[in-house]
């Protein structure tokens, strides 16, 4: 989305429009457009701003504090580790650092092929079954290290299906 289509514009237009009445509509905007491109590049934030008049630097404030905001695309599955204490003390860091092995890639970044990103994620509150890792909402309780090749190739195996 580099360059912004005719289309993506109207789009995003569209979107900021849906909130005008609101009084902070800034959250609901830019969920919707993660929800439609998956992530929210500079040039997309420079529209929000235009349309709503939020200076550029409050948007990506915005977009880089909370991690459900990306500012690249993600893959098509997104593997969370999570690294709270409950899942740190069970041995989730050794479960991200597989994950890490096996992808070729370090926590925050995606596949060359697009289908995977690795994210290092603070607690889930899923402590009760730790390390918990979830892969596009989907929560795996008790991960080890042994079943993490088992799960990739799972996900590797449905590729671009599902």
């Amino acid at each position: 989305m580099s360059k912004l289509s005719e289309a993506a514009v109207k789009q995003i237009n569209e979107i900021c429009d849906r909130y005008a009445d609101e009084k902070t509509p800034l959250m609901m905007i830019l969920s919707d457009i993660q929800k439609e491109y998956g992530y929210i590049p500079l040039e997309v934030q420079e529209l929000v701003s235009e349309k709503t008049g939020v200076s550029v630097a409050e948007i990506y404030g915005v977009v880089t504090f909370y991690s459900f905001f990306s500012l690249k695309p993600k893959g098509k599955y997104v593997i969370g580790c999570c690294l709270g204490t409950a899942c740190y003390v069970k041995g989730a860091q050794q479960v991200i650092d597989k994950f890490s092995d096996i992808l070729k890639i370090k926590p925050g970044e995606t596949t060359e092929d697009g289908l995977f990103t690795l994210d290092a994620l603070r607690c889930i509150g899923a402590c009760g079954i730790a390390p918990a890792v979830t892969i596009n909402g989907k929560v795996y309780p008790k991960v080890s290290v042994d079943v993490v090749s088992k799960i990739v190739d799972e996900y590797k195996a449905m590729g671009g299906a599902n």
